[in-house]
């Protein structure tokens, strides 16, 4: 009988141990080797590929942003997504498309709205914007409501309206969107595409210095 309780508690410790050794190793020093090495070697994407102006995060080069002035460039349209109804405080945003088909006549009565919009705000007095010229990332949103980049195409398009309210020259925009245009991965994967954040902190900084 004492053999057999001796042989139990012998049992539990080991068992014991190893729950303590393992729970080390797995929760505690593991964690911690792949976070060093993670900031050690991918700093940027670790901290979520964060995008700083005047030495503040003001947002991730993943995730597109909204409520931009026409001083600025503005984004994709984001009918997809909608507000967090449990953290109501922050307004959460979700992620998501629209999930209506080519022929949705809700869909085709925003793209309608959403171009002559476009057309509008990005005319100016000395140049007017054709229909025609407006591309399809300029009035629907992405798969996931959230894509941070627009095309060459739709940044152009916004060059002349964005010169004219910050008093700059169009050829100084123009050299902007071309310094902030980034081709396809690896030559072949994508497309060309302009990141909105990054370009509008960029209009920023010119700006200051104008």
């Amino acid at each position: 009988m004492n053999n057999s309780i001796a042989n139990t508690a012998r049992l539990l410790g080991a068992g014991l141990r190893a729950l303590l050794v393992l729970t080390l190793l797995t929760g505690v020093i593991y964690p911690l080797a792949v976070t060093g090495v993670a900031q050690a070697l991918f700093h940027n994407k670790a901290n979520g590929s964060e995008i700083k102006s005047d030495g503040k995060v003001v947002g991730s080069s993943l995730i597109g942003q909204q409520g931009y002035s026409l001083k600025y460039f503005q984004p994709r349209p984001a009918n997809g997504l909608g507000e967090n109804s449990v953290n109501t405080q922050y307004k959460l945003i979700l992620s998501g498309a629209t999930n209506r088909s080519a022929d949705n006549a809700e869909l085709i009565k925003w793209v309608k709205e959403a171009k002559a919009k476009v057309v509008k705000d990005n005319s100016t007095a000395d140049y007017k914007v054709r229909p025609s010229q407006v591309p399809a990332d300029a009035v629907t949103s992405s798969g996931s409501g959230l894509d941070p980049d627009i095309s060459p195409a739709y940044a152009e398009l916004q060059v002349h309206r964005v010169a004219e309210k910050n008093g700059l020259s169009v050829a100084q925009v123009e050299k902007l969107v071309e310094d902030h245009t980034d081709g396809r991965t690896l030559g072949f994967i994508g497309e060309p595409r302009v990141n909105v954040l990054e370009l509008n902190i960029a209009l920023k900084d010119l700006v200051a210095k104008s």
